[in-house]
């Protein structure tokens, strides 16, 4: 294909990228919707069923991210979406089919493996197709995928479960809903030519693995930005795992009612968040680099505050206007961070360089976030009652905070390890 792709088609590209990330986090929330009904149904305890939402998927997620990020830096990385694309929604049909924990488990890893294949090789392409100065605002549109699919995974989740009575029909509906898709990448989605949004910076050759992780593990900013991300996702992947059972337990929701509710203000609020977030760093960036970390340092400490009533509220709709707030300001950051790490490393270097951070934030925020929630719930909250979910939630949250700390620390040596970057022939962020 032509090595500088036209805008349209660059915009098509990020708009089908961004529906398959939709449907990413749809099928990956599906289970945090009707978690209770598991719970239930299979007799689990809270800690059972924090492992069944953070490190029966993680585990293999992360397992299967470097080597798919390795392919894709290699190879075609549109079909390695696609691919990923349908192991997942198949692996999220059978779900459905789980009589009892272990299959329940085993059902996840599947869905984990497929999902790994989504977000590096896409976070490459992207960076394609964008250049630069418009690559946060590109990443962040994109980045919009994980709160609609929070928003259709718990709204639709919940709805179907309601209509059809039974938990297992939201697996089989949403699952097979994301197949179609496969079909539309592999049609209309073409290659891109590596290095393209840089108008000729290509690296020929793949370097060699050891010199990726050597490269991404000696460099302060990717460190330091990377112990960041971790501390956000703890918090983020906390309350999407917990969200519906807190508004179950605490304020007395049905299934429908948490769908519509909870759904609807993560995915709106975090849709707004991030693509605020991406188009305010790439405006600051412009001036000076450090803003792509600034900008979430601040974002990281002024949205803390808010989580405070949100648990902590007697009134539902009060406590849903405040998370609305608190989702909205803590997601600005996401733009920002895919951006920075994009521009850190050369053009064959992104997918890992993607994957590797995604395996750190997912082992840390999806790994251990719900595991933390379910298991304060039964050890350092339990005379609450069903309540301890709301003191597990806010300490996460406070954890969350942290984040400030390592975007701030990020930012003292960013424009020189970019500067260096460019000069080497790579990206900057």
């Amino acid at each position: 294909m032509n090595a500088t792709p036209s805008r349209a088609y660059a915009r098509y590209v990020l708009t089908v990228l961004f529906v398959v990330y939709v449907f990413n986090f749809i099928d990956r929330q599906v289970l945090a919707m009707v978690i209770e009904d598991v719970k239930a149904e299979m007799q689990l305890s809270d800690t059972m069923l924090g492992l069944l939402l953070g490190p029966a998927f993680t585990l293999f997620y992360t397992l299967a991210g470097i080597p798919i990020a390795r392919l894709a830096d290699r190879s075609n990385r549109r079909n390695i979406v696609a691919a990923g694309l349908a192991v997942w929604s198949a692996m999220t049909a059978v779900c459905g089919l789980a009589g009892n924990a272990l299959h329940l488990a085993l059902a996840r890893f599947g869905v984990g493996i497929g999902e790994a294949a989504g977000t590096p090789p896409s976070h490459s392409m992207i960076s394609d197709y964008f250049p630069p100065e418009r690559r946060a605002t590109a990443l962040s549109i994109y980045g919009m995928g994980i709160y609609l699919g929070v928003m259709f995974g718990f709204m639709g989740g919940g709805l179907i479960r309601d209509w059809s009575g039974d938990w297992r029909t939201p697996f089989y509906v949403l699952g097979a809903a994301g197949l179609p898709l496969v079909a539309l990448l592999l049609f209309t989605v073409r290659e891109p030519a590596r290095g393209a949004a840089e108008h000729g910076a290509v690296d020929t050759e793949t370097p060699p693995l050891r010199e990726v992780l050597r490269t991404l593990g000696t460099q302060r900013s990717f460190v330091l930005l990377t112990l960041a991300a971790c501390f956000q996702a703890l918090a983020g992947y906390a309350v999407l795992s917990w969200g519906a059972a807190f508004l179950m337990r605490v304020h007395a929701l049905d299934f429908s009612q948490v769908g519509v509710s909870f759904g609807l203000v993560a995915g709106v609020g975090g849709a707004v968040g991030v693509s605020v977030g991406g188009v305010l760093s790439d405006r600051l960036g412009a001036r000076d680099a450090r803003w792509y970390v600034w900008l979430p340092a601040i974002v990281s400490v002024v949205a803390a505050p808010f989580a405070l009533p949100f648990y902590l509220a007697s009134d539902v709709t009060l406590a849903l206007g405040f998370f609305a707030i608190y989702y909205t300001i803590n997601n600005m950051y996401v733009g920002a961070l895919w951006s920075v790490a994009q521009g850190l490393v050369k053009v064959r270097m992104r997918a890992l360089a993607s994957a590797t951070l995604l395996t750190v934030l997912n082992i840390v925020g999806m790994g251990l976030g719900p595991f933390l929630v379910g298991f304060l719930n039964e050890t350092a909250f339990a005379w609450a009652g069903d309540e301890a979910i709301r003191y597990s939630l806010l300490v996460t949250a406070g954890i969350g905070a942290i984040a400030a700390v390592f975007f701030v620390l990020c930012g003292r040596g960013l424009r020189e390890d970019l500067a260096r970057a460019a000069g080497s022939g790579e990206a900057q962020g």
